[in-house]
């Protein structure tokens, strides 16, 4: 016998049918999946008067002028930062609060934690729109009785999304803080750390994964969200998912600059994906087996 013969395949090899049938498929989803991108990119270098005709996929020019005037037919600096300084807000507020949150309620017994566990998970329920006049008047009234501005500030627009983004983070983390073994506690409680000390010394860097799948979360949460951002901002507190509408106007829709700036404003969640996308893979499949 041939050293160069090919083995027996193994009796569990899915079947030659099979592997065919989902490269296949696999090749229609990433079809589906990448034409709307081709389609965004394609129309972001086209003048106006291709993107609002016929469409072409293969267009006949190509230009970057879309790229340069997004940024003067709307202020998208500033709804840019608006964006970066909200969302990253209410990222680090989020986290910070639910890593406290999650360790007490992984490591402590205490009345009512299972009702509070309930209803941390049970929030996930109601649809936003449902707080939306809530919180409105709520923002109003705090305004009208003490002169704190919440409404139509980036303050507001932050404890807006941290009560979205928090209850989600504290059940995950505390599902993860669950499969660190409680022996590191008491190795760091026995070496002379207090509670804290254990937390940031031993507990918190074993469960760097979720955090950073927790933190990703809130971002996304808050960086495209619309409902709230369309009604709790004005023209200086806007946010890019808000700022966006400015590119229609009542005279003409530009298409280009609409792509051109849909591309710009994903690339901090996309380079953030990539950056951290191990961290995430691992901390969203944390607890899964134990």
């Amino acid at each position: 016998m041939s050293d160069t013969a090919k083995p027996p395949p193994s009796p569990m090899a899915p079947p030659r049918s099979f592997r065919w049938s989902r490269r296949i498929f696999l090749t229609l989803l990433t079809g589906f999946v990448l034409l709307p991108v081709y389609v965004m990119v394609s129309s972001s270098l086209k003048p106006l008067q291709d993107v609002s005709g016929t469409f072409r996929w293969l267009p006949s020019g190509l230009t970057i002028r879309p790229y340069i005037d997004i940024w003067s037919t709307v202020p998208l600096a500033r709804y840019f930062m608006n964006s970066l300084v909200v969302a990253g807000a209410a990222t680090v507020c989020s986290v910070a609060v639910a890593v406290f949150a999650a360790y007490a309620v992984s490591r402590y017994s205490f009345r009512g934690k299972r009702v509070f566990t309930v209803t941390v998970l049970s929030t996930q329920m109601f649809p936003g729109i449902l707080f939306l006049l809530p919180l409105f008047l709520i923002y109003v009234n705090i305004g009208n009785a003490t002169g704190i501005a919440l409404f139509g500030s980036r303050g507001g627009l932050i404890l807006t999304y941290l009560t979205f983004s928090l209850p989600f983070s504290i059940w995950m983390l505390i599902g993860y803080f669950d499969s660190v073994p409680r022996d590191l506690d008491e190795a760091a409680l026995v070496d002379g750390c207090g509670p804290l000390g254990a937390l940031f010394r031993v507990v918190v860097p074993a469960a760097v994964p979720g955090i950073v799948a927790v933190a990703v979360y809130a971002f996304m949460t808050a960086w495209g969200e619309v409902l709230f951002a369309s009604v709790m901002t004005n023209d200086t507190t806007r946010t890019l998912a808000v700022g966006l509408q400015g590119y229609s106007t009542l005279n003409d829709v530009y298409w280009n600059q609409i792509m051109a700036a849909s591309l710009v404003v994903s690339v901090p969640v996309v380079a953030g994906f990539l950056l951290l996308q191990r961290y995430l893979v691992a901390g969203l499949t944390a607890g899964a087996v134990k």
